[in-house]
């Protein structure tokens, strides 16, 4: 019963949204963007109000929900760590740390630890191939990453 009640107050927030950017061009990513920041993440019983409400299947809506890398399908973790993956940071060391940083953290990428302290995703570029490896936690970036800088992180986000 509980679960019905939770789901008919996402379709009810979810009508909003869509009834709201509906009227966009290419309303449907837009839509998307402002559901996972009401929700912190896109629920399932999203989905076909948004289908619905575009005149979509749910099959197109799930597929740009799983294509782009950004949108949640689960609520992440108290800390988001966005490690980089791109060529820049990779040669300066990125793929190690990453590593280290899963290891550290016990969970392994767009994984969220069994606590719910902290979520890491892999992204493939913030901008930053001059200070490489880089990271952003919780929206704030870091730069010029090593060994030390990583313990520290994965202690910090675990308090």
């Amino acid at each position: 019963m509980e679960s019905r009640s939770m789901d008919a107050e996402i379709a009810s927030r979810t009508e909003a949204i869509v009834g709201r950017l509906k009227p966009l061009e290419g309303p449907l990513l837009p839509i998307l963007h402002d559901v996972q920041k009401e929700f912190g993440y896109v629920p399932k019983a999203a989905l076909p109000v948004i289908a619905n409400g575009l005149n979509l299947s749910r099959a197109e809506v799930h597929g740009v929900v799983s294509f782009y890398h950004d949108y949640r399908e689960a609520p992440a973790g108290r800390h988001v760590i966005k490690m980089c993956r791109a060529e820049a940071c990779q040669s300066m060391g990125g793929d190690e740390l990453g590593e280290r940083l899963l290891g550290l953290l016990g969970v392994d990428w767009h994984g969220t630890s069994g606590d719910g302290a902290v979520t890491i995703e892999p992204v493939y570029c913030l901008g930053l191939c001059a200070c490489a490896p880089a990271a952003m936690v919780d929206g704030q970036v870091i730069s010029r990453l090593d060994e030390k800088m990583v313990t520290e992180l994965a202690r910090a986000v675990k308090a």
